[in-house]
């Protein structure tokens, strides 16, 4: 049983209990915005694993071991971000959108030949797909087919601005993929301010973080060197190996 089901549960004894004992109107008004609050923190916060089990950090927590992943690319920005990891020697998971894959392919290609790892992030992108279930497995069984003509196979996932929810659960089972989160959200589709980006990174930064942030803003880009440099100085080791294992 996952752990929205697990709540349902709860919420109907709660609610038997409730009228069993004669509670007053407003006690069923408490349980129900409880259970509606408790949804809405499933829905957006991917770390919970409230409707599809979802991994969000290296397992084992190595200690100084982070995964830089990188979403909604490639874009004509990306190439410049694949210099600057070539640059430190550094490997990274780029989550791409198959309509993107399409435009960029050769950035693709590269991405494979420089060894990062290339995941699944649907083929459009766009927020009313998650809603549904059979949509939402078509994006991904796309993707995996534009992916697939580049010789590229990927078990991994990560939904659309990390919302799951019982159709995304769905999909991602009908596709038998694994879902990817993150630990560390640089919400760099936000802040724009260099400074204040780079800090609120490294700020977060723990052991066997997957961070997430996006390969088509130039902010971001400038960000990147910044981060790479303080991760090399600070003995940090950037891994893409998802199912990381101490050797």
């Amino acid at each position: 049983m996952n752990k929205h089901l697990f709540i349902i549960a709860i919420f109907i004894s709660a609610l038997i209990t409730a009228f069993i004992q004669n509670a007053p109107w407003w006690g069923y008004v408490l349980l129900i915005v409880l259970f509606l609050g408790i949804t809405s923190w499933g829905v957006f916060d991917i770390r919970l694993s409230y409707f599809v089990k979802t991994q969000y950090f290296l397992k084992g927590r190595p200690v100084k071991t982070v995964a830089l992943t990188f979403d909604d690319g490639p874009s004509e920005l990306t190439p410049q971000f694949l210099d600057l990891l070539q640059k430190y020697n550094a490997k990274a998971v780029f989550f791409c959108i198959g309509k993107q894959i399409q435009k960029y392919p050769e950035v693709i290609k590269r991405m494979q030949a420089e060894g990062h790892l290339v995941a699944n992030h649907t083929f459009t992108h766009q927020p009313k797909n998650i809603l549904h279930a059979k949509t939402l497995a078509d994006e991904i069984r796309n993707t995996d087919e534009a992916l697939a003509r580049l010789d590229i196979v990927t078990p991994y996932f990560r939904p659309p601005y990390g919302i799951t929810s019982p159709p995304v659960a769905r999909a991602i089972r009908a596709t038998a993929k694994k879902a990817i989160g993150w630990d560390v959200r640089s919400l760099d589709t936000v802040i724009h301010d260099e400074d204040k980006l780079f800090h609120r990174i490294v700020r977060k930064l723990t052991n066997g973080n997957i961070i997430l942030m996006h390969d088509r803003l130039p902010h971001t880009l400038n960000v990147l060197e910044r981060l790479l440099q303080y991760l090399k100085e600070n003995n940090y080791t950037i891994t893409n190996n998802l199912e990381w294992k101490k050797s």
